[in-house]
């Protein structure tokens, strides 16, 4: 369709031009007006040579040789005048200048190009799709191949056939059995869908169509069936090959799905002529139909059917040995230190996606060459993974001693508690440093990736939560706005802990909330409950979050020396690691009140 725009703009112009030339053409032929009244005294004056009658117009060359033209209101009472002169006179009709080229033509152009596109919106636009360079060669567009892709080994051990299939159809069929026409990619988002896809026509060395699900959705009805039309015909011509559509859930919505907006009837259709094509065609013309998406829970159940999506490869965030297998990929492109220890950047990232690390090494890389360093150094990557989750620093803003100290308290109780509660992640840094929205943050590092919680661990996690804001009651007798991010957590811990995870004797093993299977973490809640239960669950969290205060209160009173010594550290540094925390708070000594508090506390 661009290029169908571009030409027909390129008309337009060339048409303007053409007009304006014509115009300025007539302008320019026409001869040197002379008004009338000049026409008469040189009539008088006998200096008019010879004269040629127009209508009213009149064209003429005076005796000195020059031409003019002038318009007669009389032109009757004119001629015997003239003839009394002797004056050479010719006549002829008036001329007639036609505004085609002027206004009619420009018009026409305009309805022409108008009907010229409602006409190919309403064909669908089927040559449109056919000039959009979906096609990728993987040999010319860079081969992607499997040891690009690493941290998801089940998902590449459940693609490795496909890959064969596509290589040879006749080693997998040979005992009967059909290869599977679409798999389903679904994780959250830098996961290595993408990835993955491209790895496995990469793989296969066979062409790889790419497109977008949003790229099927059009304003005109009609225009996205007929796009996939296109895209599957295609297909099929360059068999074997792979059709990778991305974002799948803009188009295989649930047909009918309440709140839906505008251009229903267009993704309906489109979605009708996927589900169509995808029955068209035969397993041995391979062609594998490959999608991903964030959201499978809300895609349409005739489209994730056997026969169609076969296949579904969940791709979740890589565990600490596949963020070193990640990391090691997207460290071959970059000049790393030789001290530089892979293991430790991977344990001191959980959760990170493959996105995220190539961010992280990226953005090491970026930090190093500011420095001038000839490698990218472990401090780098500290200083890199610091801007990634708790912004730039904030080096120009000027806050009070009053606001240090404040914040100072508030990270050192936060650490505390970390320190003498059991069943905790270990303390990995403590800052003061204004950084994104935060004016402190007190980090701390899991030992190994959890899969699940106990519920000591989220009830110390809270009293995590609570110790900020616990150091600023103790210290200063009031509180401050600084803990109101550490609030929302706890209250969303605590709220999940009853409604969720059945963590309330009061209210037993059941969940009061139902939420969607979506990997974007943003899922609908519904209320299955009665207002009763609704206050208990009220209740509920306000008991859990209120002891858990009360256990930071005793944690903190109990160890002020320690509280005044982290602060001081932090008031003079600014920002501390594990090992300075460690010589700061004697740890030894914290170990041995260990043993007491949790006796205290159970």
């Amino acid at each position: 369709m661009a290029k169908y725009v571009r030409n027909y703009l390129l008309i337009m112009l060339a048409a303007t031009l053409a007009v304006v030339a014509y115009n300025v053409w007539l302008v320019e032929s026409r001869l040197p007006m002379l008004e009338y009244s000049a026409f008469l005294s040189k009539l008088e004056n006998n200096e008019i040579q010879d004269l040629r009658i127009q209508g009213q117009e009149i064209l003429g060359t005076d005796s000195f040789g020059q031409p003019f033209s002038t318009y007669a209101p009389d032109v009757q009472h004119l001629i015997p005048k003239l003839e009394n002169k002797n004056i050479r006179i010719s006549a002829g009709p008036p001329r007639a200048v036609s505004p085609f080229w002027s206004t009619t033509f420009p018009v026409l152009l305009l309805m022409g190009g108008w009907m010229f596109f409602m006409f190919r919106g309403q064909k669908g636009g089927t040559s449109g799709f056919g000039n959009k360079k979906i096609a990728m060669d993987p040999e010319k567009a860079g081969k992607v191949t499997f040891d690009d892709v690493a941290g998801i080994p089940e998902a590449k051990e459940e693609l490795v056939e496909i890959v064969d299939f596509l290589k040879d159809s006749k080693k997998i069929t040979r005992l009967g059995g059909k290869i599977p026409k679409g798999v389903l990619l679904q994780g959250p988002p830098g996961t290595g869908k993408t990835l993955l896809a491209k790895a496995i026509a990469g793989e296969a060395g066979v062409p790889f169509y790419s497109i977008s699900g949003s790229d099927f959705v059009e304003m005109f009805v009609g225009v996205g069936a007929s796009r996939v039309r296109d895209l599957f015909a295609q297909a099929k011509k360059s068999a074997p090959c792979i059709i990778f559509i991305d974002e799948i859930d803009a188009v295989g919505r649930s047909r009918g799905a309440a709140g839906a907006m505008g251009g229903q009837d267009e993704r309906e259709q489109t979605l009708n002529a996927l589900l169509v094509e995808m029955d068209g065609f035969q397993s041995d013309q391979t062609v594998i139909i490959v999608a991903a998406t964030n959201r499978p829970d809300v895609l349409d159940p005739a489209l994730m059917r056997p026969g169609r999506f076969d296949r579904q490869v969940t791709i979740m965030p890589p565990d600490v040995k596949g963020r070193r297998k990640i990391l090691e990929v997207h460290s071959r492109n970059v000049l790393m230190d030789a001290n530089v220890d892979l293991k430790i950047v991977a344990q001191s990232t959980p959760g990170f996606t493959g996105a995220d690390l190539a961010n992280l090494i990226n953005e090491s890389a970026l930090m190093a060459a500011r420095k001038g360093k000839e490698g990218i150094q472990l401090s780098d990557i500290e200083d890199a993974k610091d801007k990634i989750l708790m912004g730039v620093e904030r080096t120009g803003l000027v806050v009070s001693e009053q606001q240090r100290k404040v914040t100072a308290y508030h990270e050192a109780g936060h650490a505390i508690i970390a320190k003498v509660l059991p069943n905790t992640d270990p303390v990995h840094k403590i800052t003061i440093i204004p950084r994104g929205q935060a004016m402190g943050v007190m980090q701390q590092m899991p030992i190994d990736d959890r899969h699940a919680y106990s519920k000591e661990y989220l009830t110390n996690r809270i009293t995590i939560l609570l110790g900020g804001r616990t150091a600023e009651e103790i210290i200063f007798n009031e509180f401050s706005t600084g803990a109101s991010n550490d609030l929302q957590a706890a209250t969303d811990i605590a709220t999940r802990m009853v409604c969720q995870f059945g963590m309330s004797e009061r209210l037993g093993p059941r969940a009061f909330v139902t939420r969607d299977q979506g990997f974007l973490g943003n899922g609908s809640q519904q209320r299955p409950y009665s207002e009763e239960i609704a206050r208990a669950i009220d209740e509920e969290v306000t008991r859990i979050i209120a002891e858990c205060y009360q256990d930071a209160i005793i944690v903190l009173e109990g160890r002020i020396t320690y509280l005044h010594k982290l602060a001081e550290a932090l008031l003079n540094h600014e920002t501390i690691d594990a090992e300075e925390v460690d010589i700061i708070l004697s740890c030894h000594k914290l170990s041995e009140e260990n043993t007491e508090q949790t006796g205290l506390l159970g």
